[in-house]
């Protein structure tokens, strides 16, 4: 292992040389594998056979959710690595963590047991069984407890699976870079096409059929595509370069996922990637998308031979809760990454807190078991346009002489013609979101502080959010946030808050509650509230970027002590 004291390495050697021999299965693999030759390559872009590694997660059976932090092993040393990505696996990148190159050294363990092969070449194809008995091996399994820092017993009781991603180690540009197949697709996005046009065999061939999976799992569908043949991002980002190692099977009813979910009446953004041969002003590429009986196209898509565009429409969804289709056409040539998607719209004002009462209880209630959620977070997003411009070459042709032309004529006959060719430059763009909550108690709570008050009494929010943008047309402002409480386990009711402020700095507050007596902007606390602090957690989102939806979680408290029972007195009525 890297960056480890001398003890500790001593008590790993010793280990391993007390290990039986004998090894024996605690998991099942849900992996499978494919792949074939490489290309040659060059100087400043290749990959060498087996420089390699794996990224193992432990992640949550329910959901996918990463409970640790991811680890790479690696039978190499690979110190010379500049360029990486951090440690972010495939299911945070689905739950929206943006592509962000890591600026510290690059971390990896060797393990005591080597890895097999995993990548397979021309020269030498992985074995799809030595990659299975590895990562079910009790002892792999226990050394990856070890490392997650999660128990051997607690990892394979149900509850959790490990996560496996295939990792290369390539000289892309000249520079030593690290990435998995997720990454190299999404960064091939996020650069116009170019790392596919590099090193094609690799990143969008060997690398990501090196591991996917027999049968769909965490939300990720078996792969049902070639197993030797080129694939697109979008294949590699949604099903390709990942392996499960599950322990006891727990039934959960599936899940249908949709491509896309949007809020009832909220300005979207929907985006594909088209390809397939070079598209520049003589040959333009349109992109139509249909749904809910219109079509909105989009023209003069440009992209150089073998490159990508990313092509996206702004629409308003409907007012109520339906899914829609959407069917995606090319014209001119090109492909699209997809040719019909899906998106499912739904209203989140269904679930408002009921009303409290004065003699309301709830002995049972837990404070520890209020956990704030930990919703996807995407404050940045980065996409590019490639733009077309012509390339003049003015070459000329010769002419012998014509019957015009008198005897012994010394002109030289000829002309001149543009030979040019069409060059292409890739324009970056980006979007940000920055946002603050601020939680105040009710200005008719008669005996509150600005932090304090008493439990049964109210508090108003507001949310003050702003985006950035170098594209304004291809960015929406933020829409939409919905603030959870304690006293429901930040679950179960929510209120979607009002949008009182529009525009690129736009402001929220909750909606007007019709159990107020002063018809305010407030959620009352209920009277059983324990003293102590009263923390509100709420979710900003629905900022559409080409890059995908920007989001973030924001938190703000006040605090309780007494209830507003302490401020009634009963006293006799005096009598004159």
């Amino acid at each position: 292992m890297k960056y480890v004291k001398k003890r500790l390495l001593l008590f790993v050697i010793l280990f391993s040389l007390t290990v039986p021999v004998t090894v024996y299965a605690a998991g099942e693999g849900n992996i499978d594998h494919g792949g074939g030759g490489l290309g040659s390559g060059t100087s400043s872009n290749f990959w060498r056979s087996r420089d390699e590694g794996v990224r193992v997660t432990v992640v949550r059976a329910s959901d996918g959710y990463a409970v640790s932090t991811p680890i790479d092993l690696t039978n190499k040393k690979p110190d010379d690595i500049v360029m990486h990505f951090g440690k972010v696996c495939k299911s945070q990148y689905r739950n929206g963590a943006g592509l962000t190159p890591a600026t510290e050294v690059y971390k990896y363990i060797n393990p005591v047991q080597s890895l097999p092969q995993i990548i397979s070449t021309s020269s030498g194809g992985a074995s799809l069984e030595a990659i299975k008995r590895y990562f079910t091996d009790e002892q792999v399994i226990r050394s990856v407890a070890g490392h997650a820092g999660i128990n051997f017993n607690t990892l394979t009781c149900g509850e959790y699976k490990m996560l496996i991603e295939p990792v290369a180690y390539v000289t892309y540009q000249g520079t030593r870079v690290a990435f998995t197949a997720t990454e190299a697709a999404k960064y091939n996005l996020l650069v116009g096409g170019t790392v596919r046009k590099k090193m094609p065999s690799l990143t969008h061939k060997n690398l990501p059929l090196a591991l996917f999976l027999e049968t769909s799992d965490l939300g990720y569908p078996a792969w049902g595509g070639s197993k030797t043949q080129k694939v697109s991002d979008e294949d590699i980002i949604s099903s390709l370069g990942l392996g499960i190692v599950r322990f006891t099977e727990i039934t959960t009813p599936e899940v249908i996922v949709a491509d896309y979910e949007y809020r009832v009446d909220t300005d979207v953004i929907t985006a594909v990637t088209v390809s397939g041969g070079q598209s520049d002003p003589d040959h333009p590429v349109s992109v139509s998308f249909s749904m809910l009986g219109r079509t909105y196209t989009v023209t003069n898509v440009y992209y150089p031979q073998g490159g990508q565009q990313l092509v996206w429409v702004k629409w308003h969804t409907p007012t109520t809760e339906q899914v829609v289709a959407i069917s995606v056409s090319v014209s001119g040539g090109g492909a699209p990454s997809k040719g019909s998607i899906t998106a499912n719209i739904v209203d989140l004002d269904k679930n408002p807190p009921p009303n409290p009462v004065a003699d309301d209880r709830n002995d049972s209630y837990n404070a520890g078991n209020a956990v704030i959620p930990s919703n996807p977070q995407k404050t940045s997003a980065l996409w590019s346009v490639w733009s077309a411009w012509w390339k003049e070459n003015w070459v000329w042709h010769p002419e012998s002489h014509s019957d015009s032309c008198e005897e012994e004529c010394s002109n030289v006959h000829g002309h001149w013609e543009d030979e040019g060719w069409w060059a292409f430059d890739l324009n970056q763009y980006a979007a940000s979101l920055s946002g603050n909550m601020e939680l105040r108690t009710d200005e008719k709570s008669p005996t509150a502080t600005v932090s304090t008050m008493k439990s049964g009494y109210g508090v108003n929010i507001l949310v003050k959010s702003h985006a950035l943008t170098s594209m304004p047309a291809a960015t929406t402002s933020p829409q939409t946030v919905v603030s959870y409480f304690p006293e429901f386990y930040y679950k179960t009711y929510w209120r979607l808050l009002d949008r009182t402020k529009n525009g690129n700095s736009a402001e929220f507050e909750f909606k007007k509650n019709h159990y107020s007596t002063y018809n305010r902007r407030t959620h009352f606390s209920p009277i059983w509230m324990p003293d102590g602090t009263y923390k509100v957690y709420t979710y900003l989102f629905d900022c559409w970027t080409p890059d995908g939806m920007l989001c973030m979680n924001l938190t703000d408290s006040v605090q309780i002590e007494g209830d507003l029972w302490d401020d009634w007195h009963i006293a006799p009525q005096k009598v004159e």
